[in-house]
């Protein structure tokens, strides 16, 4: 650290006085770019960030709807191929029943 400070002192210049003034001013300029270029930019990298992590959650949430489209798709072709399942599900889920039947519901309390 000791070397980096001298940098910035020029009355330690010397004969070296041009290579010091570049290097202070690659220096600076280099830490002008970043800054420009990493918070200020309109394409800056903390958007870029944040844009990559949402994009990473859009594609998980993407996954779960394919699985869930899955099991849905297995779902209709199920109740489509079979009646008995049909009737079952209809029974369970919208409280059918047949003309005859006894119907009990009971709903659990919350």
């Amino acid at each position: 650290m000791g070397k980096f400070k001298d940098i910035w002192d020029k009355d330690k210049d010397g004969s070296n006085a041009e290579k010091r003034s570049f290097v202070r001013y690659a220096i600076v300029a280099t830490a002008v770019f970043i800054v420009l270029v990493g918070f200020l930019n309109k394409n800056n990298l903390v958007r870029w960030i944040r844009s990559g992590i949402e994009i990473q959650q859009q594609e998980r949430q993407i996954k779960e709807y394919e699985a869930d489209i899955k099991d849905m798709e297995e779902k209709i072709n199920g109740l489509t191929t079979s009646k008995d399942s049909l009737e079952e599900y209809a029974r369970e889920n919208f409280n059918f029943a047949e003309p005859g039947d006894d119907v009990y519901i009971l709903e659990d309390e919350k």
